[in-house]
């Protein structure tokens, strides 16, 4: 099995920018499909963003497609999730998961492991 640790959440200003981290260990990241979900307050958790196991197709959200960026460091065994131009609907704890399957049952929101999370704040 593999352990998410997510790191790089903060407080920002709208239209700024931050990345997200998640190390993984216990196994390469190369061998899941991976994602980002994001849980804001008194909503349900939502899926962000997806990266393939195989191809490293990328998949985001409408809200935020041309704002973040998903990629993988397989040397590093890290996921990252770049976001640009935050706006303050996208605070909320964001959220690394992992999966042996295919990406489109991750973006469903069923995944094998999951990170404990870590908090974003955009301020306007």
């Amino acid at each position: 099995q593999v352990q998410l640790v997510e790191s790089g959440g903060g407080l920002v200003q709208a239209g700024g920018s931050l990345r997200l981290s998640c190390a993984a260990s216990g196994r390469a990241v190369s061998q899941y499909a991976m994602g980002w979900f994001r849980q804001a307050p008194g909503k349900e958790r939502e899926f962000v963003a997806s990266i393939s196991r195989t191809l490293g197709t990328t998949y985001y959200t409408d809200s935020v497609k041309g704002r973040f960026s998903i990629s993988r460091d397989n040397a590093k065994n890290t996921l990252y999730l770049q976001m640009n131009s935050l706006k303050p609907e996208d605070t909320a704890v964001y959220y690394c998961v992992a999966d042996p399957s295919v990406a489109l049952r991750l973006r469903s929101g069923v995944y094998a492991y999951g990170g404990q999370g870590t908090q974003v704040t955009v301020s306007s």
